[in-house]
């Protein structure tokens, strides 16, 4: 039996493109597919979001692009990184790709996308000057989509200002928060991730905004036993059974991805909610259970009602920094793909 296994559900995946497209009404859905789709497998998540609809790829660095190119011949892939070398922009002219120039002078002979800071306050220029004709498109980042309506308005219309006088190149500036829930900011495409993966952007229930989370995560009991009233289980004793206490041992910990700080968060055994104790270690962490239940029994630590919205929460982080985190090294978890 292996430790863990993770289920990649391509087609929920195909579903949230679907309702991605259809809340954006029009503009283009560019699927963010960066750190292995975070951490879901960017090559067989490219392509379910380009058979749902997707019209691009989106990476951060040319080496994400060129695993990419090799499946996707023909298809616009956008490395939104900055280039890091004269090398890499060789390499990307070679696959046709595309570039985000944020600084600095403009390649020539391969398609371009200029970047405008309009206060995200990371890359991007501070005015566009004269545009080559290599350029195809005009962006920019856009910082509290998911949180602070007035200051994204704020950036929306510096951009709009800015980008007028060139009606005829692309213009994208939302991402998953700004594509469900701001039509101002969708103009001719969108550059969606956690949606796309069933993860809300705002860190409530997904199903909100009609998501389906792609990713489960399951494993089981690996040990049951029971803790006297005054005897602890894990590293700093801190859990300490006040009385007679089931508990059960999860062959899953931070070196899979279950981190450290998820002490208090919930996972479902045996269908039901408990809560995990005691210290989270490197391969292992304990749930106390109402009951003696046997070994194998199955434990469910993300997917079927066990949100990564809520693990996010207890360990005072974002869905992306948790999904990114998954181990999914063979030796440790199993993968599976379905279509659903």
């Amino acid at each position: 039996m292996h430790r863990s296994e993770i289920t990649i559900d391509l087609g929920a995946l195909r579903r949230n493109a679907r309702r991605l497209l259809a809340v954006l009404g029009g503009p283009e859905l560019w699927a963010v597919v960066k750190a292995d789709a975070y951490g879901h497998g960017a090559v067989q998540v490219a392509g379910a979001a380009l058979g749902a609809g997707a019209t691009a790829l989106c990476v951060a660095t040319v080496g994400e692009a060129l695993a990419l190119r090799q499946q996707y011949p023909g298809v616009r892939i956008v490395v939104l990184g900055p280039p890091g070398s004269s090398r890499d922009v060789a390499k990307a002219r070679d696959a046709a790709l595309e570039l985000v120039i944020a600084d600095g002078e403009v390649p020539d002979a391969i398609p371009v996308h200029l970047k405008l800071d309009t206060g995200m306050g990371r890359w991007g220029l501070d005015r566009l000057g004269e545009i080559p004709a290599n350029v195809v498109g005009l962006m920019t980042h856009l910082a509290t989509a998911d949180s602070d309506l007035r200051f994204t308005e704020w950036q929306l219309e510096r951009f709009r200002q800015a980008t007028a006088p060139h009606p005829q190149l692309l213009r994208h500036a939302a991402n998953s928060a700004a594509a469900l829930r701001i039509p101002a900011a969708r103009f001719d495409a969108a550059r969606c991730g956690i949606a796309l993966y069933g993860l809300s952007p705002f860190g409530e229930d997904p199903a909100e905004d009609g998501l389906e989370p792609v990713l489960h995560w399951t494993s089981h009991l690996a040990q049951v036993k029971l803790l006297p009233g005054g005897y602890s289980t894990g590293y700093g004793r801190r859990f300490v059974a006040g009385e007679p206490t089931w508990i059960g041992i999860v062959p899953v910990g931070y070196a899979d991805g279950f981190r450290r700080n998820l002490t208090g968060t919930e996972v479902r055994v045996a269908g039901e909610l408990r809560p995990v104790v005691g210290t989270v270690s490197m391969d292992a962490f304990a749930v106390e259970l109402d009951r003696e239940l046997p070994v194998g029994t199955p434990v469910t630590l993300v997917g079927h009602g066990v949100l990564l919205e809520s693990h996010a929460r207890v360990a005072g982080t974002i869905t992306y920094e948790l999904a990114c985190g998954i181990e999914l090294r063979p030796e440790r978890v199993r993968k599976t793909v379905v279509h659903s």
